[in-house]
């Protein structure tokens, strides 16, 4: 089971999640709302202090394929999440300008329609990451709600998609068992269900884990 571990906000915080176990840590560019958010030289420091084959996942809310190319620029991780959508053609744009880097399409599942839209961005990028957000809200909840949406839908779209699919919004160490028996996914995100006072909680940190890894 793979584990991203988002809102990282410092060199400290990178080793202590990857020292649990983290296979991925999440680094928050500028975003309308949520937690997390850290400036891009920030984003960089740490994304080059993260050993391979740790994932550094760059999380942009820009609006265009140019926009997101000129920001992962900015800090040179080796994964960028889209957290919200962006106009048709875009993903060929950035796997145009640039080659190697992975993209996980963040998917806010709401209702129904969110398997489809899930589905589609699925034939395009290298991952989905299904999120609690509300992009349809005056200001946008792209991520870090704490909030669980409906693992129903999710089962439906891990069960469909053709890349791995990583589940976030509102996992713990009390519910993570159960979320990963429901979904069955690829990998899970977490930000504040391991963090006491919005700092990584290290005793959280070995509870997720424990769970996760308990049969």
């Amino acid at each position: 089971m793979r584990v991203k571990i988002c809102c990282i906000s410092s060199v400290e915080e990178a080793r202590l999640a990857v020292g649990a176990g983290a296979s991925a840590v999440g680094l928050v560019g500028r975003m309308p709302s949520g937690p997390g958010v850290i400036g891009d030289d920030l984003i960089r420091t740490i994304a080059q202090t993260v050993p391979p084959p740790i994932a550094t996942f760059l999380l942009t809310s820009e609006p265009t394929a140019e926009a997101v190319i000129e920001h992962h620029r900015r800090v040179f991780t080796n994964t960028i999440q889209l957290v919200d959508a962006l106009p048709p053609g875009s993903y060929r744009t950035l796997r145009a300008a640039l080659p190697g880097i992975k993209l996980v399409q963040v998917i806010h599942v709401l209702d129904e329609l969110s398997i489809d839209e899930a589905l589609a961005s699925a034939e395009e990028v290298d991952a989905l990451l299904l999120d609690s957000g509300n992009p349809k809200l005056a200001v946008k909840e792209l991520g870090g709600t704490g909030r669980r949406h409906d693992w129903t839908l999710s089962r439906r779209i891990v069960e469909q998609s053709r890349v791995p699919v990583f589940l976030a919004g509102g996992l713990n160490p009390e519910n993570v068992r159960q979320a990963i028996d429901t979904v069955q996914p690829f990998g899970l995100d977490i930000c504040s269900g391991v963090r006491t006072n919005g700092k990584l909680d290290s005793h959280k940190l070995t509870r997720f884990f424990t769970q996760i890894h308990r049969n």
